[in-house]
């Protein structure tokens, strides 16, 4: 099967520099609809969904391959590879801000930059790193999934959207959560929560832009600060944006991020 119907690949715009748009872990590329179209005049814009979410295969779907973030690295290289992509813009939200490093590093020439929202190398607390969780917390949401799928989604997705006041981002969230396969939730979600992609921060030597929004329970102000002091070539945006996806809660203030971000590099 062709990568771009196995990943239910989207391409809209016509500039000659591509923006890759990558989704969070229980969701998929609709999530971006409020931000991508605003690039579809200057750039040609990419969207997808990772294996196991939205419409992309689920019979691709593979428990070995996926046990790690360089399976879904993988996928964004064969894609990049398949749509000729050069000095293009990957633009990861949550845990694809570490596909899109580890992708970054195997094809080196597909991105000369990152966009990375609300990322986090590593969820675990430990020793001077805080990275939101205790071990003992993790387990505890993983083993939560393994029990009761429909009612984790329904409870957490609140909680990461982090606007309470805006109910319908949470049940947007929520029912995105409930329409993945609840196994395929649960392999993700272990692979999402026990990564630790720190030590290859030091290594990416492309400009990034780290977006943080403020109350992300998900990725605290304290990993935002610690990835841009590892990453050579970035810059930290604290937004006013509160909760994990500022894609949704406050698409144009993620816009305006971004597009101050890309002029800098003088595309």
């Amino acid at each position: 099967m062709s990568v771009l119907k196995r990943n239910n690949v989207v391409v809209r715009g016509t500039g000659e520099t591509t923006i890759m748009f990558a989704h969070g872990f229980g969701c998929d590329q609709n999530m971006w609809r409020f931000v991508a179209p605003a690039f579809e005049n200057n750039y040609q814009t990419v969207l997808f969904d990772n294996v196991g979410a939205g419409k992309s295969d689920l019979t691709a779907y593979s428990y070995e391959k996926y046990a790690s973030l360089d399976g879904y690295a993988d996928d964004v290289v064969e894609i990049a590879c398949k749509m000729q992509i050069k000095d293009g813009i990957f633009v990861g939200h949550s845990v694809s801000s570490m596909i899109g490093i580890i992708a970054a590093a195997k094809e080196p020439n597909a991105f000369k930059a990152l966009v990375l929202v609300g990322p986090s190398p590593c969820y675990i607390n430990d020793n001077n790193y805080l990275g939101g969780f205790t071990k003992a917390q993790i387990d505890e949401l993983l083993e939560a999934l393994d029990n009761n799928h429909l009612g984790w989604s329904m409870s957490m997705a609140p909680m990461i959207m982090g606007n309470p006041d805006r109910t319908e981002l949470g049940e947007e969230l929520a029912n995105s959560f409930c329409r993945t396969d609840p196994e395929i939730a649960r392999h993700f979600a272990k692979t999402t929560f026990l990564t630790d992609c720190r030590d290859i921060l030091d290594n990416v030597h492309i400009p990034a832009l780290i977006l943080q929004c403020a109350h992300d329970v998900i990725a605290p102000q304290a990993v935002g600060e610690y990835m841009y002091h590892k990453m050579p070539k970035s810059q930290l945006v604290l937004m006013q944006a509160t909760g994990h996806c500022p894609n949704l809660s406050a698409p144009q203030e993620t816009i305006t991020a971004i597009e101050v971000f890309l002029t800098g590099l003088h595309l």
